[in-house]
């Protein structure tokens, strides 16, 4: 059967972050999608400019009802705007025999917030624990530990063992928020550390990076990968589509990352010019 992948997360308008970028992930790596939304934002590639956050028992509902008739394989969790919904995601989880990646989306990179203050301590206690894989970004890596945020990689590798301390199963700090030319994901796991390291590419086009980093992650466990081998693999294909962004040109802020990067073709043709078309009854005179 089709391997099935969940997304727990928010809607962006504009197509570039949220659940709209976990379900083309999921499409792009060979997986089934399916979403239980947690939020409305009205957002484009400049500013959020709202949001609603949806009622916890709508979430519970929409959660159950994937579960009931096609069990995801793998579980991503994006924004939860509140204690709330944290509380109803983490109880739903317990019923979910799948593997959970959770990327605790805390702000937009325009800089608005996503998360109330009243959800953070609820997300590092309830959730944290149930995480097969934490992923976030320096920024909130420091905020999960009360930290200064990593200043290079030796200190976000310290920090991603802290999470694992705090309950999480691994964790992945990424490095995108870092300066310099190589940019650094450390992941520590049971099993080990390594880090993943590709060049930084000048583009603005990286709005829904972290959404879409981890439902790759997400999509390939739900194929069956390895943890350390599905990030490895979801790292080097989400570099390609932040490479192959600016072919996309959408928005007048940060654009979305290219998801179909590998599918869609260079540039799409120009339609085939075709002769004028007969005249009604010719064929039949023609016949006769």
């Amino acid at each position: 059967m089709t391997p099935v992948a969940l997304t727990i997360a928010g809607s962006d308008s504009g197509g570039g972050a949220g659940v709209q970028a976990d379900l083309k992930t999921f499409a792009a790596l060979g997986v089934h999608g399916a979403c239980a939304l947690t939020a409305v934002t009205a957002q484009n590639t400049c500013a959020v400019t709202a949001a609603q956050a949806l009622e916890p028992a709508l979430v519970r509902a929409q959660i159950a009802a994937v579960a009931a008739d096609m069990p995801p394989a793998a579980v991503k969790i994006g924004m939860l705007a509140n204690a709330e919904i944290v509380e109803a995601v983490a109880e739903s989880l317990d019923l979910l025999a799948a593997p959970a990646v959770l990327d605790p989306v805390m702000t937009a990179k325009s800089g608005d917030a996503l998360l109330g203050p009243d959800a953070e301590d609820a997300l590092r206690a309830r959730l944290l624990p149930r995480a097969t894989l934490v992923t976030p970004n320096l920024p909130e890596a420091a905020r999960l530990l009360g930290r200064p945020p990593a200043r290079d990689a030796a200190e976000a590798l310290s920090q991603a063992r802290a999470l694992v301390a705090l309950g999480a199963r691994a964790a992945l700090v990424k490095g995108g928020h870092a300066e310099g030319e190589i940019c650094r994901d450390v992941l520590v796991w049971p099993g080990g550390e390594v880090a993943f390291a590709a060049p930084r590419i000048d583009t603005r086009r990286t709005h829904g990076t972290g959404c879409t980093l981890s439902a790759a992650i997400a999509a390939l466990l739900a194929r069956g990968w390895a943890l350390p081998d599905a990030v490895g693999r979801a790292h080097a294909w989400l570099h390609a589509a932040i490479r192959a962004a600016d072919e996309l040109a959408v928005g007048r802020g940060r654009g979305p990352v290219h998801h179909f990067h590998a599918l869609w073709p260079p540039a799409i043709p120009e339609p085939t010019p075709m002769g004028p078309a007969a005249e009604p009854g010719a064929g039949a005179e023609a016949e006769a």
